[in-house]
């Protein structure tokens, strides 16, 4: 028996589910080339920027038309879209194609609720609205603003990377003690989120350094050893191997993270020991790979550009 034909894909399904793969796709390019380049893919977090600032007045703004391009942040889900709102995560394809399915019938949507900060605006709720919209092309978007008055002016011009690492930095050296530690210590990493990382690597050293020497290591302790038999050999290494020139917009403790990961993943792959040095220059033979093939692409798209101009002409 056939089944009905309600219960068959229609073409809007067929529809939605292409359009999210065509937007998965750019994502995931995008965020490839963005990696490569340095530039920071993903959405801020609310959260992140909300606990350094001081909040004077909040004032419920009402329903409004907003910019979709100044929204630049969210809540809860910015782990699942990158700053130009294309979906990063495979789970966010359900809501997603439902809500490009409702665009496609011409079904109206309810307004997204945001937070604003100056220029800007964060999605409280209604990321996927925002997403899809930003896809099909839509400039601005209905709104329900609650803005967040400050003591200062933020504009389009606000450093908000600058803003989130200053502050982690501080929560960092605050944690570890390791200014009062290591005085020669000078820990800087140049994208946010990534001082958390740091304080896990100490987390487990201070596990395996108590197990190995079957007693409880004081987080001083811990701290003390994962700079001098951790972090500082390895800062070392990159120093010995020149590899800071292949990452000029990045610092010695940016590929300390990257290649003690790196590390772990040889380790793990391989189940064999793994020296500093030998990580290291995996490491940098994959980049050099990476960034040939970077290079490569590059020349053929500008090269297609061109040729689409010409034709055009």
């Amino acid at each position: 028996m056939m089944r009905p034909d309600r219960e068959k894909p229609d073409l809007y399904d067929r529809l939605a589910g292409h359009d999210f793969e065509r937007a998965y796709q750019k994502g995931f390019m995008r965020s490839v080339f963005d990696s490569l380049r340095n530039k920071r893919s993903g959405l801020l977090s609310f959260n992140e920027i909300r606990k350094q600032l001081s909040i004077e007045n909040q004032v419920d703004r009402g329903m409004q038309e907003i910019a979709i391009s100044q929204i630049i942040g969210s809540l809860s889900r910015y782990h699942d879209f990158d700053n130009t709102f294309l979906p990063r995560q495979t789970n966010t394809r359900g809501r997603w194609q439902h809500i490009d399915k409702l665009h496609l019938t011409c079904e109206v949507l309810p307004p997204v609720e945001v937070y604003q900060l100056g220029e800007f605006y964060f999605v409280i709720d209604g990321n996927h609205r925002v997403s899809v919209a930003r896809e099909k092309g839509q400039k601005f978007i209905d709104a329900h603003v609650i803005e967040l008055q400050l003591s200062f002016q933020v504009d389009r011009d606000a450093k908000w990377e600058d803003i989130l690492l200053a502050q982690e930095r501080v929560s960092f050296y605050d944690r570890t003690g390791i200014a009062r530690l290591r005085p020669q210590a000078d820990i800087q990493l140049t994208l946010p989120g990534q001082y958390s990382k740091l304080l896990e690597h100490i987390d487990v050293h201070r596990y395996f350094t108590s197990e190995y020497l079957g007693r409880e290591v004081s987080y001083d302790e811990a701290v003390s050893s994962w700079f001098d038999y951790i972090y500082k050999p390895m800062i070392e290494v990159i120093a010995d191997m020149k590899i800071m020139e292949l990452f000029p917009r990045h610092s010695q403790s940016d590929l300390y993270l990257w290649i003690i990961e790196h590390l772990a993943y040889l380790k793990e792959s391989y189940d064999q020991p793994v020296s500093f040095a030998e990580a290291a220059e995996d490491f940098t033979r994959i980049q050099r790979f990476l960034s040939d093939l970077f290079n490569r692409l590059f020349g053929w798209v500008t090269r297609l550009t061109g040729k689409w101009k010409n034709d055009g002409d």
